[in-house]
């Protein structure tokens, strides 16, 4: 957390600059700071987040492959307007393009008012191949909105990413570049997340660089070493010798071993990151994507996720990671969805002992609809910008009133 925001949460919410956007007719938009929200349960929640996602304003005029794998056309809606994406799920808002900036602060907001502390991203690195240009676009969008809205930030670095046209001396190479990017562009950011003074950074895997000495180089170059996390049971391909740990620790992730048993591994490390899942349940085989990785794991109606929230009290660990805010293509999404809708945000707000409920998110909704319904009238939009500032300083009564008025005029 930032400076600023710890003294705000001491004063209280006090008036930022005030900036005039436009004046189309409105008031000066007033700038509010964020202010924190409050939570009784002081663990770390993050959230595991894809920035993947292209719509056809965003992707040349097609889809991106995520909403459509190798089977499914958005483009053909049934009667009641919902689109044919590759997922058993529908997001609440419809299949979007991830660097929209509507869709943006529609889900920062959302995960404000959840009581989760920061986005956990999962990145491509820095080559130019196949859709990795566009997650690091993305990527950086999503970055740029975080600060306005008061939530922290990791990388979760996807190192599979190394595995094609390249050597093994030049992924090496490539990975250290990766690094260097992340240092000068991310880690030093108020808002990227430190443990123990060290910039946080997951790996999903490893699965392409397994020698230790290896990801000693990969390092070499960075003025501090980070706090490196690989994935479960996977830590020992960075290990040198036991004075030697280039992982600092290892994070659960969705597979079929049982999370008891990842549990009682906890203590073995300096930092252990638990997880809860939803369920799972993908659409790869479906969508033309290969056979599924695992089974079907039963959401249970919400019980699962509430059984897994409440083990990772239970354990006490620092720090936990909800997998996954949208991976659609694999059912493990806690993004309001029409199967499921606010369930797994409240049960969310519950576990962090937020006083928010179903109402605010909701409203994050309608202002969600209305800079859609809206987009061209900048009057409006000046208006749900104030909205929007008067919810990341957690003044939500006035945010719902200036919603209303709106609706209200327009109608």
């Amino acid at each position: 957390m930032s400076a600023a925001i710890a003294c705000l949460l001491i004063a209280g919410c006090e008036k930022g600059n005030s900036a005039d956007i436009g004046k189309h007719g409105g008031d000066e938009v007033e700038i509010l700071a964020p202010v924190a929200i409050q939570k009784t349960n002081k663990m770390k929640v993050y959230v595991h987040y894809m920035p993947w996602f292209e719509d056809k304003t965003t992707n040349n005029g097609t889809w991106g492959q995520h909403w459509t794998m190798a089977t499914m056309n958005p483009d053909n809606m049934d009667n009641s307007g919902r689109r044919e994406i590759a997922s058993l799920y529908y997001p609440l808002i419809g299949p979007y393009a991830s660097s929209d900036a509507d869709v943006i602060e529609y889900h920062l907001l959302l995960m404000k008012y959840s009581g989760i502390d920061g986005l956990l991203i999962d990145w491509y690195g820095t080559r130019d191949l196949w859709d990795y240009p566009a997650n690091k676009r993305n990527t950086e969008a999503l970055v740029a909105a975080l600060d306005k809205v008061g939530l922290d930030f990791a990388i979760v670095y996807e190192d599979q990413t190394l595995k094609d046209n390249i050597d093994s001396n030049a992924k090496i190479v490539q990975a250290k570049l990766d690094m260097n990017y992340l240092e000068s562009k991310f880690f030093n950011k108020e808002s990227y997340i430190k443990v123990k003074d060290k910039p946080l950074l997951l790996t999903f895997g490893p699965q392409q660089i397994k020698v230790p000495a290896d990801w000693t180089t990969v390092f070499s170059g960075l003025k501090v070493k980070p706090a490196f996390l690989t994935l479960f049971a996977h830590s020992a391909g960075t290990v040198n010798n036991a004075d030697n740990h280039n992982a600092s620790g290892e994070y659960i992730w969705v597979d079929q071993t049982k999370m008891e048993d990842k549990y009682v591994k906890k203590d073995d490390y300096e930092i252990f990151m638990g997880g809860a899942y939803p369920g799972f349940a993908d659409f790869y085989k479906r969508g033309g994507w290969g056979d599924s990785p695992i089974p079907n794991i039963d959401y249970e109606n919400g019980a699962l996720f509430r059984r897994l929230l409440n083990m990772a009290q239970e354990k006490k660990v620092d720090y936990l990671q909800l997998i996954t805010w949208n991976d659609f293509g694999e059912g493990t999404m806690i993004e309001p969805t029409r199967e499921f809708g606010y369930s797994y945000l409240n049960q969310v707000q519950t576990f962090c002992g937020t006083s928010t409920g179903t109402a605010q998110l909701e409203s994050i909704y309608q202002l969600f609809n209305l800079r859609k319904q809206y987009k061209d009238d900048p009057a409006i939009q000046e208006k749900l910008s104030q909205a929007f500032y008067y919810f990341v300083s957690m003044q939500s009564n006035k945010a719902i009133e200036l919603l209303n008025e709106v609706k209200t005029n327009k109608n």
